[in-house]
């Protein structure tokens, strides 16, 4: 336990110390991660052993980043993605497979040249998704094709473990299973293990579709956060069981259920509950990769790996430029599409060591590879910051260069925190003008009831920074707040102002009280409550005593106008003793009705008093 408790904090805190150097210096986390991993590593301090356990456990990290990409991905956005998928993926690995294999024949047989050919095809789903996001280029064009093809890669791994047994050159003396699986559906036949494994698929789609709404809406019941978190982690970790006991690859199971469950109301609950495990889990793979650097065999055979390093990443960046001018891609959309993939992947490693195991490659094969595949992981970060410095450079040099790209954020211009009774119709209001915003509430039953209405409602706490983050507060234009209670309306303004401040803020206050606390904390933009319902009730009920409607709008609207003019006033006076108050109060309250009175008192021209409901031939004609 102690050993372990030692492990987990040397990992903690070189990850806390290198992380920020590396951000300070322009070097981005990932890079961080792995220089932290080569200085604690056996080949730099020698701070930790047993890298090999340590990577197998947090490739969990990329598990869950997959799952979090899923929740991205609405089910009818995939669909619109299948060409890229298809397309740019399936090229992209047919030609880097080809071209590799092709140059492995001159060194290896055709069955080993050809699984050293996939398995080097593969590129690095956690260090260019993170680089990707850290950078803000996901939803830019470039980066829905990387996107793109790395999904096609990740679906790619299971049709290749499938193969690589088939290329077995060598005895196998273990059966080549896995100790750790749940049980082996290979002893069955042919037929069986397609059921089993089809089964599998439909149960995930299944328990995203029907049953994790019950479940999770009888979770979020109990109000008990921990629970939650508990169940998010338990349906991941369930599901990467379940594609492990088939066959099939954890990642892809996860990922299905992402985009199963992208359409829930509690999509945005689920990612800001899953995001620090993922974030975690991911940093210490990054730190693992750097510590499984064997600098010993780098030195023996530097001029193999740097030489394979270089290949692999010439290669790869050929086929991807190849790959972007097939399919018509800008200029500076191919230059950013190319970099980002020219390197190996974190699967080459559990590719490799399966190729072992079943007898398909050798370790002194393997070896090698994976030193060149670990290199060019680590030089993927400093490719993306030459990228950045010779783009930047092109942009002050060329008049007919890309523009940037226009984020797609359609109907994330805007957050409304609170969907109750005000922010329902308010929601309502900017539907019926063409604004779709990204609504959050944390009532369950509220939540249950509004999507059964047509409502895109989402459940969460918008005062936790990373749902407000994964609402998409960095692109939003505007924030509005609708919650009723004053505690998590100051909270999130608090929040919202802190980490986003280019964020515009409007917000409704439940009484005058309400108001001072929001205004202190700078917010202007600010309505009460109750205010508009009273003033549209009290406009009713002139009318009804038989004052001119025309009248009793005038009234209405001097009314608002006094009334927001007095609040900056009486902002100024609450802080002082209540009498100054309550006497500022007093005198603006009478000077506005002795105003209403004049206004009630003199006569009206008559062009004014026929404006009337009851005229409608006299009512201004709308052009």
């Amino acid at each position: 336990m102690e050993s372990f408790l030692l492990q987990l904090f040397i990992f903690l805190a070189a990850a806390s110390i290198a992380v920020p150097l590396a951000k300070r210096f322009g070097l981005g986390s990932v890079l961080g991660y792995l220089i932290a991993g080569i200085i604690i590593g056996p080949f730099g301090l020698s701070l930790i052993g047993h890298v090999d356990e340590v990577m197998h456990f947090t490739e969990f990290g990329v598990v869950m980043m997959l799952f979090l990409v899923g929740l991205e991905l609405k089910p009818s956005l995939l669909w619109q993605m299948r060409t890229p998928i298809l397309g740019m993926g399936g090229t992209q690995v047919l030609l880097s497979s080809v071209a590799i294999t092709g140059i492995s024949l001159i060194f290896l047989p055709w069955q080993q040249a050809t699984a050293v050919g996939l398995t080097l095809s593969l590129s690095s789903t956690a260090i260019v998704l993170q680089t990707l996001r850290e950078k803000g280029l996901m939803n830019t064009c470039p980066g829905r094709s990387v996107f793109s093809v790395l999904l096609f890669q990740d679906l790619a791994v299971i049709p290749m473990l499938a193969l690589l047994p088939f290329l077995a050159t060598v005895a196998i003396h273990d059966g080549g299973h896995l100790e750790s699986a749940l049980f082996d559906i290979t002893s069955l036949p042919g037929y069986m293990q397609a059921m089993v494994t089809l089964l599998a698929i439909l149960s995930i789609f299944f328990l995203g579709k029907f049953a994790s709404r019950p479940i999770f809406r009888t979770i979020a019941a109990t109000r008990i956060r921990e629970i939650f978190v508990a169940a998010a982690l338990a349906l991941v970790v369930g599901i990467s069981l379940l594609m492990t006991a088939v066959g099939l690859s954890p990642a892809l199971g996860t990922f299905l259920a992402g985009v199963v469950l992208a359409d829930s109301e509690y999509r945005h609950e689920l990612e800001s509950d899953i995001e620090p495990f993922k974030g975690l889990l991911l940093g210490i793979f990054f730190i693992s990769i750097g510590a499984s650097l064997n600098f010993t065999l780098i030195g023996e055979k530097i001029l193999l790996i740097a030489g394979l390093t270089v290949c692999l990443i010439v290669v790869k960046w050929l086929v991807l430029v190849i790959t972007g001018l097939l399919f018509k891609q800008a200029k500076g959309e191919r230059a950013l599409f190319s970099v980002a993939l020219a390197q190996g992947g974190e699967f080459a490693f559990v590719l490799f060591q399966f190729s072992r195991t079943h007898g398909v490659l050798q370790a002194q094969i393997i070896e090698p590879l994976i030193s060149a595949v670990a290199i060019s992981m680590f030089l993927a970060p400093l490719l993306f910051l030459i990228y950045e410095k010779i783009s930047i450079k092109d942009q002050g040099d060329q008049k007919d260069r890309l523009e940037p790209d226009t984020i797609d954020r359609s109907g994330h211009k805007v957050i409304i925190a609170g969907f109750g009774r005000l922010g329902t119709d308010l929601g309502r209001f900017l539907i019926s003008t063409g604004i779709r915003p990204v609504i959050i509430d944390h009532d369950e039953a509220n939540v249950d009831v509004l999507r059964k209405y047509g409502f895109e409602v989402y459940y969460g706490d918008i005062t936790r920074l990373d749902l407000l983050e994964a609402a998409g507060a960095a692109e939003a234009e505007l924030l509005v707040i609708t919650i009723g209670d004053i505690e998590p309306s100051r909270k999130l303004v608090e929040l919202a102002s802190k980490h986003y401040p280019n964020l515009k803020i409007a917000a409704n206050a439940f009484d005058h009280s309400s108001a001072w606390e929001l205004m202190d904390l700078g917010l202007t933009n600010l309505r009460r409550e109750t205010l508009g319902s009273a003033l549209a009730l009290g406009q009713d009920t002139l009318k009804l005593l038989g004052i001119d409607p025309y009248e009793a709008y005038r009234l209405m609207r001097i009314f608002r106008k006094h009334d927001h003019e007095m609040m900056p006033e009486l902002y100024k006076t609450h802080r002082e003793d209540q009498e100054n108050y309550i006497s500022t109060y007093q005198k603006h309250s009478s000077d506005l009705e002795e105003l209403m009175s004049m206004d009630l008192d003199s006569d009206l021209e008559e062009l004014d008093k026929a404006w009337t409901a009851e005229n409608p031939q006299h009512q201004p004609k709308v052009p």
